[in-house]
């Protein structure tokens, strides 16, 4: 055999190997994913009343009223589960930026509150990111891996992290806006005419963020006067806010299809998650 017969099969070898390692990932990765979401389902509660009760909405701030309203179709059953699948852009510095397309599934419940995302950022042609975020009966979780191999951090807490994935669940509500009835857990307090700010308590954990609504009702931006952001390796308290728009009908509800979340900076906003939402398939309460 020539030298460039051998040069040929040595490429083919280190070729074979790369998509075995590749596949052997992705294999592991899709395994830790279904822990998570089985983790998830064992927390889960029914959803208790199991649709929107006459006259609930009466005592609200006319501004949650008339979202609430637009949104939810009368006697609505409420949503106990859903899952999306998403596709946009993650900026992973922490400082400066560089935006990498992601495509993720996520799973939500509302009652016990909770979700698992799990998302893949391509870095290169045959390596990518995979990133697990997720909120399970009271702890929160996020987890980067290479190729679903070589873990780039993690941290699981039960502690001040675990608010911050809270407050993910309560801002992405307008996702599966029965989650913000009175009856499933959320108190309204009346801001001004465009705003009103929710909370919402799940074991030792309390969340507030106050929702901003258009000129249509709908939730126009979600802010909290601080939630964690990470900066080298420690948390520090920073205001943030995602932006709502583009909704539609799915699930019989007016949700939001496109969304962007950032940090509020003293030098500006600084965005770091930009996505639009491609399927949604729901469960609803018995």
């Amino acid at each position: 055999m020539g030298a460039w017969s051998w040069i040929g099969a040595a490429v083919l070898l280190l070729a074979a190997a790369a998509l075995a390692l590749q596949a052997w990932g992705q294999r592991r990765w899709q395994q830790a994913s279904l822990e998570l979401r089985s983790q998830l389902d064992a927390s889960r509660q029914a959803p208790l009343p199991a649709g929107l009760r006459a006259g609930e909405l009466d005592a609200l701030a006319p501004v949650v009223q008339r979202y609430l309203r637009a949104a939810l179709p009368p006697e609505a059953p409420v949503v106990a589960a859903v899952d999306m699948r998403h596709e946009g852009q993650f900026d992973i510095r922490e400082q400066g930026q560089r935006w990498l397309p992601f495509s993720s599934r996520q799973r939500v419940q509302t009652r016990r509150p909770g979700f698992v995302w799990a998302a893949r950022m391509p870095l290169l042609p045959g390596l990518a990111v995979h990133v697990h975020d997720a909120y399970i009966a009271g702890e929160g979780v996020l987890h980067p891996s290479l190729a679903g191999l070589l873990s780039l951090a993690e941290q699981r807490s039960a502690g001040d992290f675990a608010r911050d994935e809270l407050m993910r669940f309560l801002a992405e509500a307008p996702w599966y806006p029965t989650a913000l009835l009175p009856s499933q857990g959320v108190r309204w307090e009346a801001i001004d005419a465009h705003s009103a700010r929710a909370t919402l308590v799940d074991g030792p954990h309390t969340v507030s963020l106050v929702f901003v609504f258009g000129a249509d009702g709908m939730v126009e931006a979600v802010r909290a006067q601080a939630r964690g952001r990470s900066l080298g390796g420690r948390l520090v308290p920073t205001p943030w806010e995602g932006r709502w728009s583009d909704y539609e009908t799915r699930c019989g509800m007016r949700v939001p299809t496109r969304g962007e979340v950032a940090w509020l900076l003293p030098e500006g906003r600084k965005p770091y998650w930009r996505g639009r939402l491609l399927e949604m398939r729901c469960e609803f309460a018995p």
